[in-house]
């Protein structure tokens, strides 16, 4: 195990996701200048439920966008892993922001060739759906759930359900589970939005033949 930095946020990042953040306070351009001069990198544990969860996302620097007069900045960083939260400290010796000491997970990725022709069939549905059919040209060769995540409608607690999850497959089913459920709803949806559309207009019709 090793001690990390940790910012905690209302959100879940995904590992080799790319995160563009504001900073503002204080304890949080501390870390950032710590981050620019030792070369270390920190931890995001998503915030749920009123505490700092158990799982997070270690985060590397990658550069400052900006910088303000206010001494605030913007900077880009990248996601490289996920770790679990041991303990918890809410400022580390010497420092204003938090950390933690946390052991490094392993990840299994390993995917099953059969979810994933099933879960790209449902999302070109989605897509179709909802109009965002060339998001699935922009998607890496071999993509995993991670990359397609953010974009499925998932809640937070799904989101971190996928954090948890020790292996790709794992992943594959849980996304798949939603897709099969939300799906029907969005296709009847559509469906109600066409019948809405087209009531009152004059309809050409061919009449049974009997």
């Amino acid at each position: 195990m090793r001690t990390l930095a940790l910012f905690p946020l209302n959100l879940v990042v995904f590992p080799g996701e790319k995160l563009n953040l504001h900073i503002f306070e204080p304890r949080y351009r501390q870390l950032v200048h710590d981050c620019l001069k030792e070369g270390i990198t920190f931890g995001i544990p998503p915030y749920r439920h009123e505490a700092v969860s158990t799982l997070g996302t270690e985060m590397q620097l990658i550069g400052i966008e900006k910088t303000y007069d206010s001494g605030e900045m913007d900077i880009r960083t990248r996601a490289v892993g996920v770790v679990r939260i041991e303990e918890f400290y809410r400022q580390l010796p010497d420092k204003l922001y938090a950390g933690g000491l946390v052991e490094d997970l392993d990840d299994d990725n390993t995917q099953d060739a059969l979810l994933r022709t099933r879960i790209m069939t449902y999302m070109e549905q989605l897509y179709d759906v909802l109009g965002l059919r060339k998001l699935l040209q922009e998607l890496p060769a071999e993509y995993r759930v991670y990359d397609i995540a953010h974009h499925l409608g998932l809640s937070t607690e799904q989101e971190y359900q996928l954090l948890e999850a020790e292996t790709e497959a794992r992943r594959q089913e849980i996304v798949l589970d939603h897709l099969e459920r939300i799906l029907p709803v969005l296709l009847e949806t559509e469906r109600l939005k066409e019948r809405v559309r087209l009531n009152g207009h004059f309809k050409n019709l061919t009449p049974p033949n009997f």
